[in-house]
């Protein structure tokens, strides 16, 4: 008897939600790293939500930076920077990013060589908690370049952006046409990251062309987490006289 009182409960619940015209929000899984995550977890800085540069000079001024000096970035420009590419803006969890049904498919890592109070090492941004979690201590930046057909401004950026995609979380709606909203929101994110760098006088460039298979496992992908771009960030070398 308890047991069909408590089916006829969930059944008054769910006429009362579709009556309503309620909706349950299921939260996006995550899908794990290959490798293991270790427990450390970096809260990273509030971003900023206001800057000095105005938008349209950032885009006039927006250009491919491949040479950074070795200046190290401070932990708060590498939170902005992740933010501007992934993160959180509305308590609803819409991000800085557009995206497709807001299904969030894009997944952000960056791999630390010279960050000002972080270890090198790779490391997962989670945009609901806005911090990292290491993947893998040391420092990657050699390996990627390597990966990267040895484009040297791989290695010589205090830090490396990586944006991974798991297309599931889109065609699983959209069919095969979600392939194209995922690779639109890499666009969307990239921009935004390259925008943001401008505003912080920091330079980036968009690297696409590398080994997917020695990216996916440098950073500790997963088997269904494809990556789409390297984004070395660092301080440009001034203009020679």
């Amino acid at each position: 008897m308890r047991h069909f009182r408590i089916g006829l409960t969930a059944v008054f619940l769910l006429l009362f939600l579709i009556l309503t015209g309620s909706r349950i929000m299921m939260p996006l899984t995550r899908t794990p790293s290959a490798l293991p995550e270790t427990g450390l977890e970096i809260e990273l800085i509030p971003p900023r939500l206001t800057g000095t540069m105005p938008f349209e000079q950032a885009l006039y001024e927006r250009r491919s930076v491949r040479s950074y000096s070795e200046a190290p970035l401070t932990l708060s420009e590498l939170s902005q920077l992740l933010w501007a590419a992934q993160g959180i803006t509305q308590p609803n969890g819409w991000r800085t990013a557009a995206s497709a049904g807001a299904l969030y498919p894009l997944e952000l890592l960056v791999a630390v060589g010279n960050v000002l109070g972080v270890e090198p090492g790779v490391y997962r941004y989670s945009p609901e908690r806005h911090s990292l979690t290491l993947i893998l201590p040391g420092d990657q930046r050699a390996a990627l370049s390597a990966a990267a057909l040895d484009q040297q401004s791989v290695a010589q950026g205090a830090a490396v952006l990586a944006l991974a995609g798991i297309y599931e979380r889109t065609t699983g709606r959209y069919g095969q046409r979600g392939r194209q909203y995922v690779h639109m929101e890499v666009g969307i994110a990239y921009q935004n990251v390259h925008l943001q760098a401008v505003a912080m006088e920091l330079g980036t460039v968009f690297i696409g062309a590398f080994d997917d298979s020695r990216v996916q496992t440098i950073l500790g992908l997963a088997a269904d987490e494809q990556p789409f771009c390297l984004m070395p960030v660092g301080r440009p070398l001034p203009p020679r006289p």
